[in-house]
């Protein structure tokens, strides 16, 4: 995946990642549009950034980068049983037997489209060795190589395409040699004895003259249950009856783990699975705590059990445990007591897991930002929030509806930086009773972001009582015309 650093970044516009070698600050990582504005990775960042100053520029972040690397490893055991993560942008897949009908070809065309629909870009190629197939996908050659030729295969290649220190290979371009097929045609001894036995250990691996072992992932374990049934099931009754029973045997499961249940999986395989569209259901849960109530799951899951559509009946229900906590023995206390708080905190969290079930629930986080837009962000509701929030919040009157997106107003002032004096507000005409202000808020200027202005908040009352906050953007552009927007609105 040669551009996964920037593919995780989820955007079109032309894109470049940067970081810190030595003294220097490099672009490491450029998006597809910013190769077409002619930018590479290795070029200073101060040549990128004159070049193109409106270019979005990031700091790299290798770890995100290795997390995803992770998580598509584990995605990709649909494909084999053995897959292994290859620093810092492959995936190695061990296909031997699993090829099926399709074949090769088909299995690396799948794996390929299906990455690009998750919004990565990914070159498949497929060899006898884990490095050969990297070296090809490495160079952008989707090739499929026959048994035994690997070596044919990857002699044209640049030395770039293997993982070579950049010491050793420029000394190999010193001596002329650029492409793996020169290299391969030296004497193995001189080699060694120059380079070290690494290079002739990774040309041996890439021949196929030695294995090299994959570390493929292991997936984190689920807790499970299932139930094959000797007939299909068609009735609501039937369901709800083996689902009591796989859900009890579950939350019997976790109570011996000392684990307490926070996603929760019901797959219903349908009778005519083989060849009917929609063979395998599924329906998922959530909780804000660790849970293994099994009265208190049932409740999550009695109304989505109404989207099963069993067809000719379910003969297979499977019960997993996606994701778990550590959860301990809760003693009961009397009122007033701190089992008594964590009874009720129990409660509240079976509540909000219910509600959650039917619409979305969360809760508002103080950020440290003066911008209205950015002061706070969403959190789950149980998530702690630190009990000193920012300062702003407590100092400045804020609205309590804020408008995601602004609206736009025609406003008439009396004078040309004064308040308001009327309105014009979704075709309907306001006078201005009472306003308060202006509220100058500056731009973060350490935010890369082309649409930062100077505002000025009014609060306004208009005579029919509505309370307003709108603002005036534009003050740092002399030559254009201010404009007005309607924030927020206030109780």
């Amino acid at each position: 995946m040669p551009r996964l650093p920037t593919d995780l970044l989820r955007t079109e516009e032309p894109v470049a990642l940067w970081g810190q070698r030595g003294p220097r600050r490099l672009v490491t990582a450029i998006s597809a549009a910013a190769e077409a504005l002619g930018l590479y990775p290795g070029q200073p960042l101060a040549d990128a950034r004159a070049l193109h100053p409106d270019l979005r520029l990031e700091p790299e972040s290798p770890g995100a980068a290795s997390a995803m690397l992770e998580r598509l490893a584990l995605w990709a055991l649909r494909f084999t049983p053995l897959a292994a993560v290859e620093e810092p942008d492959a995936l190695i897949l061990d296909i031997a037997g699993c090829t099926g009908g399709a074949g090769e070809a088909g299995l690396r065309d799948e794996a390929v489209a299906r990455l690009a629909r998750l919004g990565f870009a990914a070159v498949g190629a497929v060899a006898g060795t884990p490095e050969a197939a990297l070296a090809l996908a490495r160079a952008g050659v989707p090739a499929i190589v026959p048994p035994g030729g690997e070596r044919q295969a990857i002699a044209p290649l640049p030395l770039t395409a293997l993982p070579v220190e950049e010491a050793v290979a420029t000394e190999l371009r010193r001596l002329g040699l650029w492409r793996v097929g020169e290299v391969l045609a030296q004497p193995r001894i001189p080699l060694a004895r120059r380079f070290g036995p690494a290079l002739t250990a990774l040309l041996d691996g890439v021949t196929g003259r030695a294995r090299r072992p994959i570390r493929p992932v292991r997936p984190p374990p689920d807790l499970a249950v299932v139930r094959d049934l000797p007939e299909p099931i068609v009735t609501r009754a039937a369901i709800d009856a083996v689902f009591a029973g796989l859900l009890d045997a579950l939350c019997r499961k976790l109570d011996e783990a000392g684990l307490g249940a926070r996603h929760l999986l019901l797959r219903a395989h349908r009778a005519d699975a083989h060849w009917t569209e929609g063979g395998v259901q599924e329906i998922a849960v959530g909780t804000g705590l660790p849970m293994r109530d099994p009265v208190h799951l049932a409740r999550l899951f009695h109304d989505r059990l109404e989207e099963l559509a069993p067809g000719f009946g379910f003969d297979r229900l499977a019960l997993l445990a996606r994701r778990t906590d550590p959860l301990a023995p809760a003693q009961q206390g009397f009122a007033g007591s701190q089992a008594d708080s964590a009874r009720h905190q129990l409660l509240l969290a079976q509540l909000i897991d219910r509600l959650e079930t039917r619409l979305p629930v969360w809760r508002l986080e103080p950020q440290a930002s003066h911008l209205p837009e950015r002061a706070m962000r969403r959190v789950p509701p149980l998530t702690t929030i630190a009990p000193e929030p920012p300062r702003s919040w407590r100092d400045h009157p804020r609205p309590v509806r804020l408008l995601s997106r602004p609206e736009p107003v025609t406003a008439l002032a009396a004078l040309p930086d004064g308040a308001p004096a009327r309105l014009t507000l979704q075709g309907r005409h306001l006078r201005i009773r009472r306003a308060e202000g202006p509220e100058r808020l500056l731009p973060e200027w350490w935010r890369d972001d082309p649409a930062r202005a100077l505002r000025d908040y009014y609060r306004l009352e208009t005579e029919t009582g509505e309370r307003l906050w709108v603002c005036r953007a534009g003050l740092d552009a002399p030559d254009d015309p201010a404009r007005w927007f309607l924030h927020g609105y206030f109780a």
